[in-house]
C-alpha cells in the first residue's frame, strides 16, 4: 500500500512539475522593449501566449505608457479616460489569466496610430514542451520559487519513496 501511494504522489509531483515550468515570460518587444518605430505585430506573430504567461512592459515611462484597451478601443487607438486602466512605471507586468484577445495600446497622443499597439490571443491550457536544446531556456527564466518549489517536490516525493 505504502508503494501506491508513493507513486501515486510521484506521479502528481511528475504532472504538476512541467506546467509550472512551462510558463513563459515576454519582453513586449524583446530589446526594442514598448517604443515607437516597433512592429508588435511582426514581434507578436510567431509567438503562442497561453494562461499563466505573462508579459513584461519596458519602456521610458516620461514618453509611454500602456492601457489595456477593448479591440474597438484598439482599432480607433481610443485612449480610455479612466487612469486606472492604464500603467505607468516603465517596467509593467500583466499576467495572462484567462483565455481569449487581448488589446494594449501606449495612451501618449498619436502613439497608437503610429502603430504602438499590440494584439494577442492567449490560448487556454499549458504551452506544448520545448525542444531537448529549449531546456536551458526555461531554467534561466524560471523563478527563485519555481525552482525552490520544483526541488521541494522532488525532494518530499524521494523521501516518501524511501
Amino acid at each position: 500500500m505504502a508503494v501506491h501511494r508513493s507513486l501515486v504522489i510521484f506521479a502528481i509531483v511528475a504532472f504538476m512539475a512541467p506546467t509550472i515550468s512551462l510558463a513563459m515570460d515576454y519582453v513586449v518587444g524583446d530589446d526594442n522593449g514598448w517604443k515607437l518605430e516597433v512592429n508588435y505585430t511582426d514581434w507578436a506573430k510567431d509567438k503562442q501566449f497561453y494562461v499563466g504567461d505573462t508579459l513584461l512592459f519596458k519602456y521610458n515611462n516620461a514618453s509611454h505608457n500602456v492601457y489595456k484597451v477593448t479591440g474597438d478601443d484598439f482599432n480607433s487607438c481610443n485612449v480610455p479616460s479612466n487612469n486606472s486602466l492604464g500603467l505607468f512605471t516603465g517596467n509593467d507586468k500583466i499576467n495572462l489569466v484567462a483565455a481569449g484577445k487581448k488589446w494594449y495600446i501606449c495612451g501618449f497622443t498619436g502613439h497608437c496610430n503610429q502603430g504602438m499597439k499590440l494584439k494577442i490571443t492567449v490560448l487556454d491550457g499549458t504551452a506544448p514542451a520545448p525542444p531537448p536544446n529549449a531546456a536551458s531556456t526555461l531554467l534561466a527564466k524560471a523563478t527563485n520559487f519555481q525552482i525552490v518549489l520544483g526541488m521541494t517536490l522532488s525532494i518530499a516525493a524521494a523521501l516518501i519513496m524511501v
